[in-house]
């Protein structure tokens, strides 16, 4: 560990998962470095997701690209180069590069940090000092760590965590008490993730709602950005009959924050491969994940509050390396009778 650093950059932008997934590396970090100014950079909306993480100093919002539909909030796009030139200005001794792509290691070195460690891909070791093996079997948490062991930093826990502040929580309890559902069972679904390929048919979450509200006489909510609401209304279109508790949907009503408030009062999310269960995760709320062509292994919920439901068959996971030629059957393979037997076991 290197004693006269002072000033530490941690590089993890795009996506809330990933960016959740980052909180025990950032607190070992921080009780290597209590003193050091540790800053981050992150992406616009999904870095909110920890923006009360106590181990950070400052969050640097990193807008260069708008392709994913979860990371446009309205600011000004910028340019590569005009980051270049804002953390060479901040002078920093170090920086972690969390991200694996060619461009996140090159700016590290085009803003002049001295050290400069992260994970050997993508043909980007000319830009770092040092180099760490990233290994595609293990969770993505561990691997993140490794960064640290590299560094020779002890590892002293691995635990998820987030914090929520009192007026979040506030505004989801004015939510509840206005349906009048502040005491009963409630379970999320979400139906949505970033990448479509790794949804679960919209047939198959309109069996689950029915289940839940007609069998089970649970209170189902949905939450999402406002564009994800019509994916719900077409959900509840495909459902034969009435439903004895009518889902509640909140999609473009709360924010990232509040919704991952809303998240810790629920009993239980059922999901598609999101970082919606990595929300879930992190403030200790039961989650079923429906998992497709992802490893689960690197990419399930982190910690014991999941159960995870995938399709036995030979070519999953392929981590969506290639073009499927079966129809995504690691998905339609999953059927909703697999789901209603683990809602039975964890409600």
């Amino acid at each position: 560990m290197d004693n006269d650093v002072k000033r530490i950059l941690v590089i993890r932008y795009r996506f809330i998962g990933d960016t959740l997934l980052t909180v025990p590396f950032l607190r070992n970090l921080r009780y290597a470095y209590p003193d050091a100014q540790i800053d981050m950079l992150v992406a616009p909306v999904s870095g909110d997701i920890i923006k009360e993480c106590p181990y950070v100093d400052n969050f640097l919002y990193f807008d260069t690209t708008r392709k994913h539909r979860y990371e446009h909030n309205g600011g000004e796009k910028k340019t590569f180069w005009s980051y270049v030139k804002l953390l060479r200005e901040k002078k920093y001794d170090k920086a972690y590069v969390l991200k694996r792509s060619l461009s996140s290691a090159f700016l590290a070195f085009a803003a002049g940090i001295k050290k400069r460690i992260g994970f050997n891909t993508e043909g980007r070791a000319i830009f770092l000092t040092k180099r760490v093996p990233y290994n595609n079997d293990r969770h993505e948490v561990e691997c993140f760590l490794d960064v640290l062991r590299a560094d020779n930093i002890e590892i002293r826990d691995d635990y998820l965590e987030n914090w929520i502040k009192e007026e979040e929580y506030s505004k989801v309890n004015e939510v509840l008490k206005s349906y009048n559902i502040e005491n009963e069972k409630k379970v999320l679904v979400h139906a949505t993730s970033g990448n479509h390929k790794k949804e679960w048919s919209k047939e198959n979450f309109a069996e689950i709602i029915k289940y839940l509200s007609n069998e089970k006489n649970i209170q189902v909510i949905y939450t999402g950005t406002e564009n994800d609401r019509m994916t719900y209304e077409q959900i509840e279109a495909l459902i034969k009959g009435s439903l004895a508790v009518k889902p509640i949907n909140l999609c473009g009503k709360l924010t990232l924050r509040e919704s991952l408030a809303l998240t810790e009062k629920c009993d239980l999310i059922v999901g598609c491969d999101s970082g919606n269960l990595h929300m879930a995760a992190s403030v200790g709320t039961q989650a079923i994940g429906i998992y497709g062509p992802m490893d689960t292994n690197k990419w399930r919920p982190w910690g014991k509050n999941a159960k995870i439901i995938t399709a036995d068959i030979p070519c999953r996971p392929c981590s969506l390396k290639k073009k499927c030629k079966f129809n995504y059957g690691c998905l339609t393979k999953i059927s909703p009778d697999m789901i209603k037997k683990a809602i039975d076991e964890v409600l």
